[in-house]
């Protein structure tokens, strides 16, 4: 079982950037791929953005491409989600998964507890 722990979160203005991060322990992290969710408050959680464990795959929502990147370190255990931009309905709880790139949740057996952005405008 792997633990993922992530951090970066904050209140940021309209505009503004974050960089999230994500430590993984174990040994298995490199072999999988790794995705960001996030969740507002009274929605569902949703898809931000994936990474093959080669990071030459990396899908985005469509509400987030060209201002989020995520990125991984595999010799470090680490995955990142740097975004840029921001705007109010980025705000939610960010969370770092492993196992797949999907965009389906259920498709990830591994969560962080997540790390909680707020851009206020």
């Amino acid at each position: 079982q792997v633990q993922l722990v992530e951090s970066g979160g904050g209140f940021v203005q309209v505009g503004g950037s974050l960089r999230l991060s994500c430590a993984a322990s174990g040994r298995d992290f490199s072999r999988y791929g790794a995705a960001w969710f996030r969740q507002a408050s009274g929605k569902e959680r949703e898809f931000v953005a994936g990474i093959n464990y080669a990071a030459d795959r990396t899908p985005y929502a469509d509400a987030v491409k060209g201002r989020f990147t995520i990125s991984r370190d595999n010799a470090k255990n680490m995955l990142y989600l740097q975004m840029n931009s921001l705007r109010p309905e980025d705000t939610g709880v960010y969370s770092c998964a492993l196992g797949s790139t999907s965009t389906w949740p259920g498709a990830y057996a591994n969560w962080g507890q997540g790390t909680r952005v707020t851009v206020s405008s």
